[in-house]
């Protein structure tokens, strides 16, 4: 009896999920199609996220490119999944389109909407994007998120790790937010 419960909530929630993945991911597939809107909803990304936050600001100065994803569709009812587009920026200019998708499973349910944007400090972490047939967060260069507290105290002399990562915008009805797990994906030209 316990058994095919927990098979019949698996079902259900697989079903779940691919009816909010297909709503959800439908507009991010057209907004994708239009690069020019992609790359104009990145910048202006960008710039708010270094107008707000100081240490977005430092970084953007030292970093060697960044990549902004302005819109992540995060949901899940016990398996979840999450996808957006970004752009990467390396001296003011489009260096590339890439998209992020991940899955889980566990205690979760809900959907939710946010925005992050990676700040790669070196080559070596630069290079690591594009190897490999995708780049799997948290496997590799080293990436730390950063948060307020941190993000009071860092400064271009104490920036020492090869990623940064700022996640913000967070609208929705998820617990719980990391980048673990997403892996990145250079979008054909």
């Amino acid at each position: 009896m316990r058994k095919t419960f927990i098979l019949q909530v698996a079902q259900l929630s697989r079903w779940f999920l691919m009816a909010v993945i297909a709503s959800l991911a439908a507009p991010a597939a057209v907004e994708a199609a239009d690069r020019a809107a992609l790359e104009r909803d990145a910048r202006n990304t960008f710039q708010k996220l270094i107008a707000k936050v100081p240490a977005a600001k430092t970084l953007s100065r030292e970093a060697v490119a960044v990549l902004v994803f302005p819109k992540i569709t995060k949901a899940g009812l016990v398996v979840g999944g999450q996808y957006g587009d970004g752009v990467l920026f390396r001296d003011s200019q489009v260096a590339g389109y890439y998209n992020t998708a991940g899955a889980s499973y566990g205690l979760q349910a809900g959907a939710q909407q946010y925005g992050y944007a990676m700040f790669f400090m070196n080559e070596k972490s630069l290079k690591a994007l594009d190897q490999n047939d995708g780049f799997e967060v948290g496997v590799g260069p080293s990436i730390v998120v950063v948060d307020q507290g941190m993000g009071k105290s860092l400064t271009s002399t104490t920036a020492k790790n090869d990623i940064y990562a700022f996640i913000f915008s967070q609208k929705g009805l998820m617990a719980g937010l990391g980048l673990q797990g997403n892996k990145i994906t250079k979008l054909n030209d």
